[in-house]
This record gives C-alpha cells, structure tokens and sequence, in this order.
C-alpha cells in the first residue's frame, strides 16, 4: 500500500524516533552526525536533534529523530533497537508514543525543504522555480 508524504513538518508520533542511552563521550555535534548518517538510509530525514540527559539521569544523550515517512521510521525503530548506532554500546530506539487525542498545527515545509523531498521520492535533481513554457 502506497504511502502518503505531505509537503508539511511531520507531527505524527509514528515518525518520530526518540533514541536513548548515547554515551556521554562523543560530542553532541558527533553523534548528531552519526544518527544522521546511520538513519538516513532507511528514509529522508526531516530533523536530527541530540539533547542531553536530564541532571537527575546519568551523563550522556537522547535524540528525536523525525522522518517524513512512518514506513521508514518503523523499519530503522525496527533495525535499530538493541544494537550499537554511532558507538560501540547498543541504543534503544522506540517509535514516539504522543497521545492520539493532541492535535498539532500543521505547518507547510519552506521551499528549500519541498525540493529536497520532491528530489528524494521523485528522483529528480534540479527541480525549476521558474516557468519555463506557457501555452
């Protein structure tokens, strides 16, 4: 079955990843990198954001990681959980779990993020602002 991608910011928590249990050694700027990297191969990535621990936890991250697609999300929650992900210690990796009831604004993506989605799932690379020919 055919999934749908709106031009939008994704809210859904069934494409938000929420990854804990990153070592406090590596910078956050590293393993922002890392994440990126290792997630972005199970689908486009809209955000990345590596956050401390809070003071009453051990030292170390957390990330949200949002995908356009719940598909992908689900299939790197699914490769994911229980092994190492940009270090040498397994992570967990569970889907957002946010009440059904919330119902968030969706926002539109800006121009510069259609165009890397519309690259992405279309394949093309170049996409045009301007009319090229009216008839």
């Amino acid at each position: 079955m055919a999934e749908l991608i709106p031009f939008a910011v994704p809210t859904g928590s069934d494409k938000t990843l929420l990854v804990w249990d990153l070592n406090s050694g590596p910078t956050a700027e590293a393993l922002h990198r890392s994440l990126s990297t290792a997630l972005s191969c199970f689908g486009l990535l809209h955000s990345v954001r590596v956050l401390p621990n809070a003071s009453v936890a051990r030292p170390g991250f957390y990330a949200v990681v949002k995908f356009y697609s719940a598909r992908a999300a689900r299939r790197a929650q699914q490769a994911c959980d229980g092994r190492p992900l940009a270090q040498s210690a397994p992570v967990k990796v569970h889907l957002g779990n946010r009440h059904k009831a919330v119902r968030h604004q969706t926002l539109p993506l800006n121009s510069s993020r259609c165009q890397e989605l519309a690259n992405y799932y279309f394949g093309f690379n170049g996409w045009s602002k301007r009319i090229i020919k009216c008839l």
